[in-house]
């Protein structure tokens, strides 16, 4: 698929006022409220450091969380590491679009970086409408008449359809940052020129997520083999007649995922040999690690793939030209069940396939590896699965129109 948008390069940014939208949503301690981690922080500041080089206002727009978590809270802290990794000064302003925000923006010089308030502190953000509707919202009204551009860089969340990811690109010649640009050749080129054999590795516990992927790629004859790993395997070992008893069947219905039991038995069927399921699993009695056949599953959950799985899936893997994993292999963050996942990352790593591994739990464990035979760490876990899943990203299909609406001036053009 074509990137037709604009990316940083069409842009004579010097002295101009740049509203760039970022995803640097970071876990926090619940106790403490400190941020854990500053990957997204340093990924994006990449973007943000060329922006002002090139001599622009740049205005950031970020969220953290969403209502009603722990972990929903200022961006003070997001500032005060970005000026850290940047070694300059990050302005931080507690408002969105307010007064004092766009007092801040009206004053700024060039080369300056600001940086708003979470984006979800505001009512609208959380609403899912049309680009269209998402353009006339207060965000969008009380901030436009201050920037000249909007750059779009937060890919992990390209797949919701909120003003701040949406709504400026209506209304104000738009691009993608180098984060949105990488994601999206290394997905696309992937999905389009993917060498055979493919094979897709899907796991975790968000299990409508990974079905409607597994059910595009094996529609559209994209993929060779599903290897089923995590609760998505355990509701196809349900699907496909074996007793994964009480406990784990519990565990899914209480999940809501029933219905996904009865898909699993129609994809088990109209695509026969193609998903692969555990030979054997891991669960945990008695704080330990213990490993049975599929055959003969007792009535405790199950943590892991076995042993005899990780040595099958390794064979596959070793012999696929074009590799996409998605969610880990079971619970790896407890002691003596992260086997499957660190095995099959091995392995992809190990590879001399094409490898993409989604973002998450999965991205996360690569990355606490230091793995670095992987040809693309995803930064986005939900907009990686709905692509891989055929659906559009709103926030990328704006970019396509507004580069069709709105033509720019740019040292290229």
């Amino acid at each position: 698929m074509s990137l037709d948008f604009y990316t940083i390069d069409d842009f004579d940014m010097d002295d101009k006022t740049v509203l760039l939208r970022v995803d640097v949503n970071s876990p926090v301690d619940p106790n403490t409220g400190h941020l854990l981690d500053e990957t997204r922080i340093r990924l994006h500041s990449e973007t943000i450091a060329e922006i002002s080089r090139k001599g622009a206002k740049t205005v950031i727009l970020a969220h953290q969380s969403r209502p009603g978590r722990k972990d929903f809270t200022t961006l003070k802290q997001h500032a005060e590491a970005l000026s850290q990794i940047l070694g300059r000064p990050v302005t931080y302003v507690d408002d969105i679009f307010g007064s004092t925000a766009r007092g801040f923006i009206s004053r700024m010089r060039k080369g300056e970086i600001l940086l708003l308030e979470n984006v979800r502190f505001y009512s609208e953000e959380i609403l899912k409408r049309d680009p269209e509707l998402q353009s006339k919202t207060h965000i969008v009204k009380k901030l436009l008449p201050l920037v000249d551009y909007f750059i779009n860089d937060a890919f992990a969340a390209s797949h919701r359809s909120q003003p701040s990811l949406v709504g400026f690109a209506v209304k104000l010649p738009s691009g993608a940052g180098r984060i949105m640009e990488r994601e999206l050749k290394a997905l696309y080129s992937a999905m389009d020129n993917a060498e055979k054999p493919c094979v897709y590795v899907l796991g975790g516990v968000k299990v409508d997520d990974s079905i409607m992927v597994m059910e595009n790629v094996l529609s559209n004859g994209s993929a060779d083999y599903i290897l089923t790993t995590g609760l998505v395997a355990n509701i196809f070992l349900w699907g496909a007649g074996f007793n994964i008893r009480k406990k784990n069947r519990e565990f899914i219905k209480n999940k809501s995922y029933c219905e996904w039991v009865e898909k699993s038995k129609n994809l088990l069927k109209e695509f026969k040999g193609k998903i692969i399921l555990p030979r054997d699993v891991a669960v945990c009695i008695g704080d330990k690690r213990e490993e049975f056949r599929a055959e003969n599953i007792p009535n405790n959950l199950i943590y892991d793939i076995g042993t005899e799985t990780i040595k099958e899936y390794a064979q596959i893997i070793r012999e696929a030209r074009t590799l996409f994993a998605n969610g880990p292999a079971g619970v790896f963050e407890k002691e003596g069940f992260s086997i499957g996942t660190e095995d099959i990352l091995n392995s992809i790593a190990a590879s001399s396939g094409f490898s993409i591994i989604g973002g998450g739990h999965l991205a996360a464990a690569a990355n606490q590896m230091g793995l670095s035979g992987i040809s693309h760490v995803s930064s986005g876990g939900g907009a990686s699965i709905n692509l891989l899943a055929g659906e559009k990203l709103p926030a990328v299909e704006v970019l396509r129109r507004a580069k069709s609406i709105h033509k720019i001036c740019g040292k290229n053009k």
